[in-house]
């Protein structure tokens, strides 16, 4: 029996709403049996750009989001692997026999799929499943196949997230109830 496993990797600082519409939305379509959430445990592209909550705080806050929701399991998979997080390792290491892995991303992330490491071999052992975000095309780049999800998007982000708490602002509107203690608290 072919196992067919969803794969949603992310640094989530902090997860939000739209993450958990995005879950949401997959595990309706029925085009995978399980989803796998992967909190990077060092995410190489926000090195130097941001600064980015420590590994264990980002996957409790995974953990406080999206435990609970159906088919879906928070994974600390590529927290306690050493060094940059990248998603070719990821998907090698749950590659097996009979499982076929849809790499669940963001419109906005499209594009940057070529320049992944590894990128042609990924696009080989993988489909991507793409959720719509405003202004951002959903056409994948030419040696990857996948479908895009019908749902409406959801303009939130976790940037806008950190730029209303380092505004003294509330973001209880944007975030899951269980994540805003780890955000007004620091300690959930």
């Amino acid at each position: 029996m072919n196992r067919r496993l969803g794969l949603f990797g992310g640094t989530f600082d902090p997860p939000h709403l739209g993450h958990l519409a995005a879950l949401r939305a997959v595990w309706a379509t029925h085009l995978v049996d399980h989803i796998l959430v992967t909190v990077a445990g060092d995410p190489y592209l926000k090195s130097g750009t941001t600064t980015v909550a420590s590994a264990e705080v980002r996957l409790a806050m995974a953990h406080a989001a999206f435990d609970g929701l159906p088919g879906v399991e928070v994974s600390d998979l590529e927290v306690r692997r050493e060094g940059p997080t990248y998603t070719i390792d990821t998907v090698e290491a749950l590659s097996a026999e009979g499982t076929t892995i849809s790499l669940i991303v963001g419109a906005d992330v499209v594009g940057q799929l070529p320049r992944w490491r590894e990128a042609a071999r990924l696009a080989e052992l993988v489909d991507v499943v793409v959720l719509p975000r405003d202004g951002s095309p959903t056409t994948l780049p030419p040696g990857w196949r996948g479908s895009v999800i019908d749902m409406d998007p959801v303009d939130v982000s976790s940037t806008e997230v950190r730029r209303r708490l380092e505004n003294g602002e509330n973001p209880a509107d944007l975030v899951p109830a269980s994540v805003v203690p780890w955000l007004t608290e620091g300690d959930g």
